[in-house]
């Protein structure tokens, strides 16, 4: 049986965890990658206030492995170890940050430098607004070094119904960027916006 390609999903402590959760949930249901989480300190508490109780335990039940934030030692430390990718949802200005300057003093952060370094895909879901000038430098800074940035922007000409389609989509689209072939995440439908004799 071939081993199953790992993708990283990191949860760092910005309001929006019910958008990182969607994104493992979706990535678990895909029986070709192997979802390997690390969720900060400051994300396990906004997973308890935002989704509940449970979610966290809910969330490493779904990935094949969870990883300590503070365990820099760990397997997706190493750009020997190799992985298609990873998202971080949401994505905190400290962890912008972090990324941005090479501020590795974490797993989460590590990793994703780790994938800069070795060329592969890292989607950042950057959450805050307003922004100043400190925030649109930091995106500038890890656009430059290779990160891709996705503000989690609902698509509102889809007409969502509700928040778990509007998460959905977001989910769904941080998930494609990561750009493999084999994985692209259900996309939202298109409603029916013709005029008749238009």
């Amino acid at each position: 049986m071939t081993e199953r390609q790992g993708i990283i999903v990191g949860v760092s402590g910005a309001s929006g965890a019910a958008i990182g959760a969607r994104i493992v949930e979706l990535l678990a249901d895909n029986s070709d990658y192997a979802v390997h989480l690390v969720v900060s300190p400051a994300a396990e508490r906004t997973l308890q206030e935002e989704i509940g109780d449970g979610a966290l335990a809910r969330l490493r039940a779904l990935a094949f492995r969870h990883h300590p934030h503070s365990d820099i030692g760990a397997s997706i430390a190493s750009g020997s170890y190799s992985v298609a990718g990873m998202i971080v949802a949401p994505c905190s200005i400290r962890t912008l940050s972090a990324i941005a300057w090479g501020q590795l003093d974490n797993l989460l952060v590590r990793a994703a430098d780790v994938q800069l370094k070795e060329r592969r895909r890292l989607v950042l879901l950057v959450r805050e607004s307003p922004l100043h000038l400190g925030h649109l430098r930091a995106m500038v800074q890890a656009t430059e070094i290779g990160a891709i940035i996705a503000p989690p922007m609902p698509a509102f000409y889809l007409r969502p119904q509700s928040l778990s389609e509007v998460i959905d989509q977001i989910a769904a689209r941080a998930i494609n960027l990561l750009g493999l072939p084999s994985l692209r995440a259900p996309a939202a439908a298109w409603p029916d916006t013709s005029v008749e004799g238009a």
